[in-house]
C-alpha cells in the first residue's frame, strides 16, 4: 500500500479512480490547418469551433463532467488586428448560435480570464450564456477567454491583498488553500488532464496553479482534425497512469 503524506493522501481521495473527471485543453493549431489548405488563419479557426462542439459532446461518453478549453490567451492580442477582430466576430457568433444546443444538451457554461478588454456586446452574450446554463449538470464547459495564468494569480493576489487589508483576513491564515478560493476556477476541481494538441510541447500560461499534479498529453494533431476517437483513447490511457502525488508506493 502507498505511503503517502497527509497532504498527498487529501489530494488523492478528492480524485476519482479511472479516467479523467476533469480535461483542460490547450486548442493549438487552427492556423497552421488552414495554411495546410491554402486558406486564411481564421478558416481554421471557425473550423476549430465546430470541432469543439464534437468534444463536448463525446465527455459523458468517457465519464468526463468538467471540460475547460483555452480559446483566447491574453497574449493573443499581439496577433494582426484583422485576425484578433475576426475572433472576437467568432466568439460572439458561436455563442449566439451554440447557446440553445449546449443547453439542450445539458452544458453548463462558464467563462474565465479578465473581461475587461472585451467589447460590450460580447461580455452580454457571455453572461446571457452563463445564465441560462446555470442550472445544467451534464457537462461543466469552462471557456477561457482573454485568459492567462499569470494574469489570473495577479488578479487573485490583488483581491486577497484588499481582504487583507480591509481586515477581512488574518496574513497568518493564508496558506496554499487560500489563494484558490480567489482564482477564476474557485468553483471547479483542479484538471486531471491537459492536452496540447498540434506538435507543441508548453503549457502557454494556462491553469498554472490548477495543473500543479495534472497529466499532460502533448500529441501532433492540428485541433480541428482531433476526434472524439483521440479524445477517448486519452482518457483511457490516462485511466492507466498510476498517479501519486508526490507519495511512493510500496
Amino acid at each position: 500500500m502507498a505511503a503517502l503524506s497527509e497532504a498527498s493522501s487529501r489530494i488523492l481521495s478528492d480524485h476519482p479512480p479511472g479516467g479523467p473527471r476533469h480535461v483542460a485543453i490547450i486548442m493549438d493549431g487552427n492556423g497552421r490547418w488552414a495554411t495546410q489548405r491554402g486558406r486564411p488563419r481564421l478558416f481554421g479557426h471557425h473550423a476549430g469551433a465546430r470541432r469543439v462542439r464534437e468534444i463536448v459532446e463525446a465527455c459523458p461518453d468517457f465519464g468526463v463532467e468538467y471540460l475547460t478549453i483555452f480559446a483566447f490567451s491574453t497574449e493573443n492580442w499581439k496577433r494582426t488586428q484583422v485576425e484578433v477582430a475576426g475572433l472576437m466576430s467568432l466568439f460572439r457568433r458561436y455563442i449566439s448560435r451554440e447557446a440553445r444546443s449546449l443547453s439542450e444538451f445539458g452544458v453548463r457554461v462558464r467563462f474565465i480570464g479578465d473581461r475587461v478588454r472585451l467589447d460590450d456586446k460580447l461580455i452580454r452574450l457571455m453572461d446571457d450564456l452563463e445564465a441560462i446554463t446555470a442550472d445544467k449538470t451534464r457537462v461543466n464547459l469552462t471557456i477561457a477567454l482573454n485568459y492567462g495564468g499569470r494574469d489570473e494569480v495577479a488578479r487573485a493576489t490583488q483581491r486577497l491583498a484588499q481582504d487583507v487589508a480591509a481586515g477581512r483576513l488574518n496574513p497568518d491564515d493564508v496558506d496554499e488553500e487560500t489563494l484558490p478560493k480567489y482564482l477564476d476556477t474557485y468553483v471547479l476541481p483542479d484538471p486531471d488532464l491537459v492536452i496540447r494538441t498540434s506538435g507543441e510541447a508548453r503549457i502557454s500560461n494556462f491553469l498554472l496553479w490548477q495543473s500543479a499534479y495534472a497529466e499532460y498529453e502533448f500529441i501532433d494533431t492540428l485541433w480541428p482534425d482531433f476526434s472524439k476517437t483521440e479524445f477517448g483513447a486519452l482518457c483511457a490511457s490516462y485511466g492507466g497512469r498510476e498517479r501519486r502525488y508526490g507519495g511512493v508506493r510500496t
